[in-house]
């Protein structure tokens, strides 16, 4: 029976890189794995061949020769008197599955036996005012710190962990299944290479105590909406020693009553009336930096007219450029008229021509032309 292309049976491309290799290993591995399997010869089969194909593939010589040669680069000991994998008994597999998995089973959060603090989230709200200037501001965290008692080590002052009987202080232990030697998080001492038998009365073995820390963030001007900002080392504090984890500051920004951003840009829309529409006015409006500026209308102003304020939007993150504001017209109908002034619109509606309603007298101008043609069809 010929033997399964290694690039099919992982199921990549021949162009595929050590990373989507790798991933894909992974992924089949985890599916044929005889503990998911029990009793399954096929996914044993599978399983094995998968960790062969792999074997060849990682290593850039064997992948070269196989390109070239294909399975024939392997056979009569072309790499050594096992061929590419475990030709006789699969030997090399269990080295394969401690690079692949050996991080994924200690959780990828273990260094030396020391597992690393857990990464926190603070949501920090601003305001659009805050967010032009840039602040300092002063937090406090619910985290945990490394007790004082044992400097962390989780043991009681004048005494220390002692090795783990089970894995001999390498956090890992490996058992057989078969073919196989599988590697797992040592269940004695949780993969941390040692145990405490006299536990700190502090921590109660943690080597951690809850507290709430207060820390200065410095908001930078120009900050976006949904940024995130990271502390290294403000998070959780390792268990028993272990290096801490991070503290990712999220900001969001208080929506604003007059003023929409949209990245540098500050948007107002700015009602106004009929009659400053029509003859022309000026008009007063704030600014995001505090001030206030004056924006003139000329005659005949529609709606959706903006004016644009050069410079006067928000600052560019890390540089000393602005954006721009713009203020946008809307023509504010009047509303509960008075005798007096329908009369006076009625008899502008009478004296009114064409040249003062050019885009409404073009418009229904084009939609008798279209219902004409309609009709003549």
């Amino acid at each position: 029976m010929s033997k399964r292309d290694y690039y099919e049976i992982l199921g990549v491309s021949r162009s595929v890189e050590e990373k989507e290799l790798k991933a894909a290993f992974r992924k089949l591995a985890m599916q044929y794995h005889p503990d998911r399997n029990p009793g399954d010869h096929d996914a044993e089969h599978r399983f094995k061949e998968v960790g062969e194909a792999y074997e060849v593939l990682r290593d850039p010589q064997k992948r070269a020769a196989y390109d070239r040669f294909g399975h024939q680069a392997f056979e009569n000991g072309g790499f050594g008197p096992r061929g590419a994998a475990g030709a006789a008994g699969f030997g090399s597999f269990s080295d394969i599955f401690d690079d692949i998995f050996g991080e994924f089973m200690s959780g990828g959060r273990r260094s030396g036996g020391r597992e690393r603090g857990s990464d926190l989230r603070y949501n920090l709200e601003v305001t659009l005012e805050e967010a032009y200037r840039g602040k300092t501001v002063e937090i406090e965290v619910p985290t945990s710190v490394t007790c004082d008692a044992c400097s962390g080590s989780g043991a009681k002052p004048g005494t220390s962990p002692s090795t783990c009987p089970t894995c001999r202080g390498a956090g890992r232990v490996r058992s057989t299944q078969g073919f196989f030697q599988i590697q797992q998080t040592c269940p004695t001492c949780q993969g941390r290479g040692a145990i405490v038998t006299d536990p700190c009365e502090k921590c109660s073995g943690s080597g951690r105590l809850a507290e709430r820390r207060t820390l200065s963030v410095n908001i930078p001007a120009g900050i976006e909406d949904g940024t995130r900002i990271r502390l290294g080392g403000e998070g959780e504090a390792g268990v028993r020693g272990g290096p801490p984890g991070d503290l990712y500051i999220f900001l969001s920004i208080k929506p604003h009553e007059f003023f929409q951003r949209d990245a540098a840009d500050i948007f107002c829309r700015v009602p106004v009336s009929l009659t400053t529409a029509a003859l022309g006015g000026q008009f007063e409006v704030p600014t995001v930096e505090g001030g206030r500026t004056r924006v003139r209308v000329p005659e005949g102003t529609q709606t959706g007219k903006q004016f644009r304020l050069k410079g006067k939007g928000m600052p560019v993150l890390r540089s000393r450029n602005h954006g721009d504001m713009y203020v946008q017209i809307v023509v504010e109908t009047p509303q509960k008229l008075s005798r007096r002034q329908r009369e006076l619109l009625e008899e502008f509606e009478r004296v009114q021509s064409e040249e003062n309603n050019p885009e409404s007298t073009g418009f229904f101008a084009r939609v008798r032309d279209f219902l004409g043609s309609l009709s003549d069809t």
